[in-house]
């Protein structure tokens, strides 16, 4: 990415106090604030909060659920004021690429939108390179750019994050996160200056890990009539369709937890574009996800049997 000066940085109790913090600096009752669907669980909470409107776009599975710059510019009103974005995406693992940033990056140059951009993922990506709006000259004063040390480096508990913004806009971003979180820790402090600023091998293991896992759970559903399973591009978790057993998200994820003893997340936790999906995580090894997969395996079999 770009160089950047410590007068564009706003140190953070994490991703989503940065995101908080960002939301409530741009944003007030009355205004509308787009974001593809689905989207993290906590988004809509995060909207609600600050006083607007949450707006969902829709994205589409087969398009492995890559927001369009025409559905963004479908849904503007004259109310809009920003465009939340999170790419790598939790939980659809879909990651923008330079020119749908570009694309979507002209239709909020033409509307005047501001782009907030959950970026936690950056350092996860699988055969597709990261591509960020901060990273654009022609983007980066309306962009805020969210991230953390949580998923890269494996510190959640840390809550160690930053936003990164135009020098205008970072003492707005201080006035906001004040009324929050009057200082911090400085040897967490010390800990995010050296995990950005110095190579650590775990970090690539981490991503590997997780590419590998992505890959054992799409193999395990090959040939399968009841289930799709689409290569996440990013991330660490992966969305299963499950419609064809014709039960929604939650149904399926309470029967397997019932009879086959196995934990996912409803797609609909993630908004209506989840609807029909599981979520699954990808953070326990190979072995573990093998037999979960089988045991989501069996019912969805069962079910379709049932359907016929």
């Amino acid at each position: 990415g770009l160089p950047v000066t410590p007068e564009q940085i706003l140190f953070t109790a994490g991703t989503q106090n940065g995101l908080c913090t960002a939301l409530l600096t741009l944003v007030q009752s009355g205004d509308e604030v787009l974001v593809p669907d689905p989207y993290y669980a906590t988004y809509e909470g995060l909207v609600a909060a600050s006083g607007a409107t949450f707006v969902p776009v829709a994205t589409r599975p087969e398009d492995n659920f890559h927001v369009t710059a025409q559905a963004i510019e479908r849904a503007i009103t004259k109310r809009t004021r920003v465009l939340l974005l999170n790419t790598p995406s939790n939980p659809t693992g879909a990651v923008l690429t330079q020119k749908e940033i570009d694309e979507i990056g002209a239709v909020c140059e033409r509307h005047d939108l501001w782009i907030i951009c959950d970026e936690v993922y950056a350092d996860m990506t699988f055969d597709v390179p990261f591509c960020s709006p901060f990273d654009r000259p022609q983007l980066r004063h309306r962009t805020l750019a969210v991230s953390s040390i949580s998923k890269s480096h494996a510190l959640p508990g840390f809550r160690a994050g930053w936003v990164a913004s135009h020098p205008d806009i970072t003492p707005r971003l201080v006035l906001v996160a004040e009324a929050m979180l009057f200082g911090s820790q400085p040897f967490i402090e010390d800990a995010l200056a050296v995990a950005l600023n110095e190579k650590h091998p775990e970090v690539e293991r981490l991503r590997l890990a997780f590419r590998e896992r992505a890959e054992t759970l799409i193999k395990a559903f090959e040939g399968s009539r009841a289930i799709t399973a689409r290569m996440p591009e990013g991330g660490m978790f992966i969305m299963l369709d499950v419609r064809r057993t014709k039960l929604t998200g939650e149904e399926f994820a309470w029967q397997l937890l019932k009879e086959h003893s196995v934990t996912v997340m409803p797609g609909e936790s993630f908004g209506n574009g989840g609807a029909g999906h599981i979520r699954i995580a990808l953070t326990v090894d190979s072995n573990i996800l093998r037999d979960a997969c089988s045991r989501i395996r069996t019912l969805a079999d069962e079910l379709c049997k049932e359907n016929r």
